[in-house]
C-alpha cells in the first residue's frame, strides 16, 4: 500500500518527491532537500519518451515509478509562497504528455520523520506506458534515441552517476549503461 492520493489537498506544508532528474536538476528554489524513501514503488524505465528523450518514429525510454518494491530519492520542502509556482512548473516539466499521474504519496525521510510529498506516478493506462520491458529491450530502445532535452543515453548516464554520488548505487542501471554503450559503440563502429 503506498497511500496514494489525488493532489488537491493543502497541508501548509509542501513537499516533492524526486526519483529520477528532479534529484539532481530540481529547477526550483527549495527550504530543506532530505534524502527520502516511497514504499510501493520502485524506479523503472517503463514510460516512452516521445518529448525529451525520443520521438514518436523514434522513442526512447524515461524514468516512471511501477508498482511494487520501494525506492530512494529526494524530497524537498517548499515555502508556501513558492507552492504554485512550483506547482505549476512541475505540472509544465513533469507533463508534457501526460504520461504520468500527480498523486500525494507518505514518504519515510531518512532523519526519521513522516511526510506526504507529491510525485509523478507512471500511468499505467497511458500509451506511453511500456510496461516490464526486458533488459535487453530497455538497452535497444534507450541506444540512439534523442528527444529534445538530448541523448538518452545521457539520461540513463546521468541517473547512474547522480545514484552513486548519493550513495544510492543502482545495479540494474549501471549494467543497463554499460550495455546501451556497448551497443551504441557497435552502431558507430558499424
Amino acid at each position: 500500500m503506498t497511500g496514494e492520493t489525488t493532489v488537491g489537498v493543502k497541508s501548509g506544508e509542501h513537499w516533492v518527491f524526486g526519483y529520477g532528474s528532479l534529484m539532481w536538476r530540481p529547477g526550483f528554489a527549495f527550504l530543506e532537500r532530505v534524502r527520502a524513501r516511497l514504499q510501493g514503488r520502485h524506479r523503472a524505465f517503463c514510460i516512452y519518451s516521445v518529448h525529451h528523450r525520443g520521438v514518436p518514429s523514434r522513442p526512447g525510454l524515461v524514468l516512471g515509478l511501477a508498482p511494487g518494491g520501494s525506492v530512494w530519492g529526494a524530497a524537498y520542502r517548499i515555502a508556501d509562497d513558492a507552492w504554485p509556482e512550483v506547482l505549476a512548473y512541475l505540472r509544465e516539466r513533469e507533463q508534457p504528455t501526460e504520461t504520468y499521474v500527480e498523486r500525494t504519496v507518505r514518504l519515510g525521510l531518512a532523519d526519521g520523520r513522516r511526510i506526504t510529498a507529491i510525485s509523478y506516478l507512471s500511468d499505467r493506462n497511458h500509451p506511453q506506458w511500456a510496461g516490464r520491458l526486458s533488459f535487453e529491450a530497455q538497452a535497444r530502445l534507450i541506444a540512439g534515441a534523442r528527444g529534445l532535452s538530448g541523448p538518452n543515453v545521457e539520461y540513463l548516464r546521468d541517473l547512474a552517476e547522480h545514484l552513486r554520488a548519493e550513495g544510492l548505487p543502482d545495479a540494474h542501471m549501471e549494467r543497463l549503461l554499460a550495455r546501451v554503450e556497448e551497443i551504441e559503440a557497435r552502431e558507430a563502429a558499424a
